[in-house]
């Protein structure tokens, strides 16, 4: 009997556990415990359960019964909710219920881009007075890790809320973080931040393959090619790393330390500097490596200390001098390293150098330019460090280098596809540089706004709004006399604005000459929150700088009007107005003197020159074009000719 009753209850069990299969539920990772949710609009709550399975979602007395898809799928929409919180967000399916606590509503926007919007506010200007301050647990941020897939996928690969405060805010985006802040003042409601980011991105991996226009066997083919040579590459860099055998099974605590003033660096290889070490053969490696060298100092100049130029570092560094740590600079991988050095270091003949470099991905090494590398005595003319160094990696690992960030469609199918049909209140957008090259450049027009169209039907928002920062400047070294690759992705940009609900942030003004990444990300912030507040939100102010509307000729003059948007025309820090170039027939543009007058800006044509066309800030660093409104914002740079 005692064997019968078992044998009924394990059949029993087993005719149950399909159905308590059935009964479970599961959400993506954007509904989890912190969520921001949109308000005022319909509230869509999707997630998987078994096909046919009845789902009840609930959030604050508010309920839709659905049923899952043949394909497990199912999709809720609740009424629209005003901002407020916190509440809860239940789902029940069968016996299966999910709750999501501490859920706010308020307005959600997504950050999308390449590293000018992934770049975090740790970095930014004025970062740990910044960071003190980020106290706003109603602002939350979720970051979607870089991932890529060769078709649509409809799970996220990780991420979760964060609530900012001093503690967190340094890993959010600095400019999605300085919008929100103050949307945040000017709405009084919670903002949430997706953080769909990757540096180094192109536009094209951001479309799904309809709008890039995709041959998935081409495309495949690309996928093949790239692997086969990534895993050759990286055969090459284990071949390499062969002669220090204990450095890949390693770790950061127990790595060697060869920091001593006197070593035997038999085993050591040589290695070039300033350049990173990924194209000196150890390409794919990440962790810490050492280099040495020595310098010669006359009794003199050790007495006197020196300053020691040590190029740029990625990402960390500490450094040695005769065995005595003389400096260290944590995750600067694009900030000059400059150390002065005190006599009590130094002495007279030859002094060694030690510095332990951890790279934390991508390149790694000491890079920068050949003159960035010096000695440079307190009473004499500075003079180069060596150009060849001793080299040994301590404790590394080799992760690929493929560049799916420029491959079309594959982030758009794992970054962006797993949050539809999420309701948001707009985009963020800051990309470019990696599309900012002759033909593509020009081409870009095309491509962002048919980007735009794309993802407005994918959130189901016919007027999504759509706001973007124009590039900023910077010595690219693609200008020449007559073009500019990012003078031409900048009017590509600004072509969008024909598309409504958009706005663009000009930044021509704020950037870093030396530097792809400027650290003012306040300023970008600010110019998106302003376009936000007109756009967005129908506020009436001055939102954006002068825009060229038409030019008429008047001799040898060219007179442009503006649309000034209600602040009239001025010329930073009050110089001349500059920035201007005139060009006749020829198509050769010559620097050419401007004035202001009233809503016009007169262009007076250089001596020979029959005008025909001008061109305002027509290049990568536009540093003199000054043509700005009252209200401190900049005109973005134009043309007159389709040359």
């Amino acid at each position: 009997m005692m064997k019968s009753l078992a044998c009924r209850g394990l059949v029993a069990a087993l005719f149950a556990a399909p159905l308590l299969a059935r009964a479970t539920v599961e959400l993506p990772l954007i509904f989890a415990d912190g969520a921001v949710l949109q308000r005022d609009q319909p509230m869509r709550v999707w997630g998987w359960s078994e096909p046919g399975a009845k789902v009840q979602v609930v959030f604050d007395g508010q309920h839709s019964d659905i049923s899952a898809a043949a394909d497990g799928r199912w999709l809720a929409v609740l009424p629209a909710h005003g901002a407020g919180g916190p509440y809860e967000l239940t789902v029940h399916g069968g016996t299966d219920t999910r709750i999501v606590h501490d859920v706010w509503v308020g307005d959600v926007y997504i950050a999308s881009g390449q590293s000018n919007m992934e770049f975090e506010l740790a970095h930014a200007g004025n970062a740990q007075s910044e960071m003190a301050q980020a106290n706003d647990s109603l602002i939350r941020q979720f970051k979607v890790p870089h991932a890529w897939a060769t078709e649509p996928s409809d799970r996220l690969p990780g991420g979760r809320w964060v609530a900012a405060s001093a503690a967190t805010a340094g890993d959010f985006s600095a400019v999605a973080w300085f919008f929100a802040r103050e949307i945040r003042i000017d709405q009084k409601v919670p903002i949430g931040i997706v953080n769909s980011s990757w540096g180094g991105s192109r536009i094209e991996p951001w479309m799904d393959a309809r709008t890039a226009g995709v041959d998935p066997i081409a495309s495949k083919a690309r996928l093949e090619r790239e692997d086969a040579a990534e895993e050759a590459a990286l055969a090459a860099t284990r071949a390499r790393l062969a002669r220090w055998p204990e450095v890949l099974k390693s770790n950061d605590k127990n790595a060697a330390d060869y920091s001593a003033a006197s070593l035997d660096e038999t085993d050591w290889a040589d290695i070039a500097v300033p350049a990173y070490w990924e194209s000196l053969g150890y390409y794919g490696m990440d962790g810490i490596a050492w280099y040495r060298t020595t310098f010669t100092l006359s009794a003199a100049e050790a007495a006197d200390g020196i300053t020691l130029g040590l190029a740029m570092i990625d990402d960390s560094d500490r450094t040695w001098v005769n065995g005595s740590l003389v400096g260290s600079t944590e995750r600067a991988w694009n900030g000059e390293r400059a150390y002065r050095i005190a006599a009590g270091v130094l002495h007279a003949g030859r002094n060694s150098l030690a510095i332990r470099v951890e790279d934390l991905g991508a390149g790694g090494g000491i890079h920068g330019e050949a003159s960035m590398l010096y000695i440079q005595p307190a009473k004499g003319p500075r003079r180069p460090l060596a150009a060849t160094w001793k080299f040994r990696p301590a404790a590394v690992t080799l992760v690929p280098m493929q560049s799916r960030n420029q491959i079309d469609t594959l982030l758009y199918n794992k970054m962006i596809h797993p949050l539809l049909p999420l309701s948001v209140r707009g985009v963020l957008w800051y990309q470019g540089e990696s599309n900012a090259q002759e033909l593509q450049a020009f081409h870009y027009r095309q491509q962002f706004p048919a980007l735009i169209a794309q993802w407005r039907r994918d959130f189901m928002q016919p007027a999504l709004p759509f706001l973007w920062v124009q590039l900023a400047n910077w010595i690219s070294g693609g200008d020449t006399p007559t073009s500019s690759p990012w003078a031409m992705l900048r009017e590509s940009q600004s072509s969008a604005l024909t598309l409504p609900a958009t706005a663009q942030a000009v930044t021509i003004d704020v950037g870093n000459p030396s530097d792809i990444h400027p650290t003012d990300k306040q300023t970008v912030g600010h110019r998106l929150a302003l376009a936000a507040r007109h756009v967005v939100y129908g506020e009436t102010l001055v939102y954006q700088g002068p825009v060229y509307r038409a030019m008429q000729m008047e001799n040898k003059q060219i007179r442009l009007h503006f649309d000034t948007g209600g602040s009239p025309l001025s010329v930073r820090a009050a110089q001349a107005l500059a920035g201007f170039s005139v060009a006749g027939a020829d198509r050769h543009f010559h620097a050419a003197a401007a004035r202001v007058e009233g809503d016009t800006v007169v262009v007076e044509a250089p001596d020979g020159v029959e005008p025909a066309a001008v061109r305002y800030g027509w290049s990568d660093n536009p540093v003199n074009a000054n043509l700005v409104n009252e209200a401190g914002l900049p005109a973005s740079p134009f043309r007159t000719d389709s040359w």
